[in-house]
């Protein structure tokens, strides 16, 4: 199904009006070559171009089509017209002059096995003559020679006047496809990509891209032991799941695109590269990167406007036609040794899509400060829950699980592990932010909507119905932390930074002398504030029968969710007539999505 939608996909690009966006042809690969040997027609070097443009702190060099590179492993092998420097100048740059020599040769021969019409053309004739009579020395003197001879570049050809490379002129190109569909040894079978019967490939291109994979690529099919073959296919490895070799072309060469730098098709989601698409065009093909990615420092309001255009869509109707029909795909890859393992796959229409994401964000609404954003990102979500903030901290399969229930609909369960980090981290730091409190909301409001009976659903803001104690306890614990600030304003610490660890898993060791200490601070205030406090701890504390002597993880959620509410309350305006706490959040509601 994958590889399917890949190759389809694949199609697609091969036939994009918009030819920076337009996929190779099977055969033919992009690749990015910092330096071209501009050739005259006798072969004389006339000048050495670096294609390379500033992007920040480095340099990114040109991209270029060219004919589909051989998979290199520990063995010499020579690509058509392109290489290293090692392979195309014969230039030692490690220490190994005999291996060098061996490569550079194979380069020679692999331009010498071409057929007679093409070795006639004018621009593979000039290569061929600088190749004859090159002398490294001439080079020497060049600006970038030093840092060709360290980094090794990848180095082509063009012809003095020409605008494509020699490996692009069309005779060339001709041959670099006739060799790629041409019939040799490879076993004939039937493709399980397009059921058409066609040389197996037996090494699959290299997927590159996928964060902590191997910087040369790695592979979604291969196989490399006895223990992976099987009805005795053991002398190829890509017998063992034959794939023709235009379709490997095919989904590879889609993949790499999509996983590209700086591609607006991906995104990271903890340990997995995720990558989407559609099967027709549509304006959310690229949507999903600011919906869920962070937004970029000088745009912080991108992801928000992202939301608010997929919102627009399903309440206008947009998704309900033919577009909504369009089927979406999100594939997540995780590194794997050598290979790449799928961490999750999601395909389903648009309209389902939009809806579910829609459904995402309605879990994680909830009253919020001025400065907050009102649709935080996936990034933003898990760094909040990972120890010190940081990236690296998060758990591995934390993002992949949460987007599978993202994309699962609402009655699809959040991790458990999501919830249980963000209650941890709100006891080991003392502080529940918004990022924790919504992410412990949507959390346990898909658990609620699994058994209905049994509980409702929390609200955005303060609710002051219900009466979990769990609930009660967390608003319990910020009325006196309230209490205590007005008692005594400017205090560095507050009971928060001394007690909410104890409060929300052990809450009878703990509100007890909570509560012995909230009648001195009373007494600082004026009469008519103690009353007030007074009152509304008691309602507070109406349901509450006893204190718990613990509290399960789920109901420490509850806790830090029933603080969080109380917090924003106290610092939501109120009528100036009217002292009772009415709320008036500031909440960004996704509305209807029936």
């Amino acid at each position: 199904m994958i590889l399917q939608a890949l190759n389809d996909y694949y199609r697609r690009k091969c036939d994009d009006p918009d030819p920076a966006q337009r996929l190779p042809d099977f055969g033919i690969e992009t690749k990015e070559i910092p330096f071209i040997l501009d050739l005259s027609a006798d072969g004389e070097l006339l000048q050495i171009r670096d294609t390379r443009e500033p992007q920040g702190k480095r340099k990114v060099a040109q991209a270029f089509r060219v004919p589909m590179g051989v998979k290199k492993t520990s063995g010499v092998a020579a690509n058509l017209l392109w290489d290293t420097l090692e392979y195309v100048l014969g230039v030692d740059t490690k220490g190994k002059p005999e291996r060098v020599a061996e490569q550079h040769a194979a380069f020679k021969a692999r331009i010498a096995a071409l057929p007679a019409a093409v070795q006639a053309d004018a621009g593979v004739q000039a290569v061929q003559r600088f190749l004859q009579r090159f002398d490294a020395s001439a080079l020497q003197s060049h600006p970038a020679w030093t840092e060709m001879l360290e980094a090794n570049p990848l180095l082509s050809f063009r012809l003095h006047g020409d605008v494509e490379l020699v490996c692009q002129r069309p005779a060339v190109v001709q041959a670099a496809l006739n060799m790629a569909t041409g019939d040799d040894d490879a076993p004939q079978a039937m493709c399980l990509v397009t059921g058409d019967v066609a040389p197996v490939e037996r090494l699959h291109t290299a997927i590159k891209g996928v964060w902590g994979a191997q910087t040369s690529g790695a592979n979604i099919v291969s196989f490399n032991a006895r223990a992976f073959e099987s009805y005795g296919k053991t002398e190829r490895q890509g017998e063992n799941a034959p794939v023709g070799r235009a379709a490997a072309f095919a989904y590879t060469t889609a993949l790499n695109h999509l996983l590209r730098k700086n591609s607006p098709q991906r995104i990271q989601v903890g340990d997995a590269s995720t990558v989407f698409w559609a099967e027709r065009d549509s304006d959310f093909e690229t949507a999903l990167a600011d919906i869920f990615g962070d937004p970029p420092k000088d745009d912080p309001d991108q992801g928000t406007r992202a939301v608010h255009a997929l919102f627009g869509a399903i309440h206008s109707g947009k998704l309900a036609g033919p577009e909504g029909d369009t089927r979406f795909h999100v594939l997540g890859l995780a590194p794997n040794a050598a290979r790449i393992s799928v961490r999750f796959y999601h395909c389903l229409p648009l309209r389902d899509f939009g809806q579910r994401i829609a459904q995402h964000f309605k879990d994680l609404e909830l009253v919020r400060g001025p400065h907050d954003a009102p649709y935080p990102s996936l990034f933003r979500l898990l760094t909040a829950v990972a120890l010190q903030g940081k990236a690296d901290n998060i758990p591995p399969s934390l993002g992949g699980s949460v987007v599978d229930a993202v994309l699962g609909g609402e009655n699809s369960p959040y991790p458990r592990l999501w919830l249980n980090a963000a209650v941890g981290r709100c006891r080991a730091e003392q502080q529940v932010s918004y990022a924790r409190a919504a992410a412990i909301k949507a959390c346990l409001n898909r658990q609620i909507r699994l058994h209905p009976r049994e509980e409702k659903e929390f609200l955005p803001m303060l609710d002051p119905d219900n009466t979990h104690p769990a609930y009660r306890l967390g608003r319990l614990f910020a009325v006196l932390e309230k209490a205590q600030e007005e008692a005594s304003p400017g205090l560095n610490a507050t009971i928060r930074d001394r007690y909410y660890g104890a409060a929300s898993s052990t809450p009878v060791a703990v509100f007890t002398t909570l509560l012995r200490l909230k009648n001195a601070h009373l007494k600082k205030l004026n009469p008519g504030r103690a009353q007030w406090f007074e009152k509304l701890l008691g309602e507070v504390l109406s349901p509450v029968a006893d204190f718990p002597a613990h509290l399960a993880l789920p109901d420490q959620g509850r806790f830090a969710l029933g603080y969080y509410h109380q917090r924003q309350d106290f610092f939501t305006k109120k009528p100036a007539t009217d002292n009772a706490p009415e709320t008036h959040p500031n909440t960004n509601p996704v509305g209807d999505l029936a």
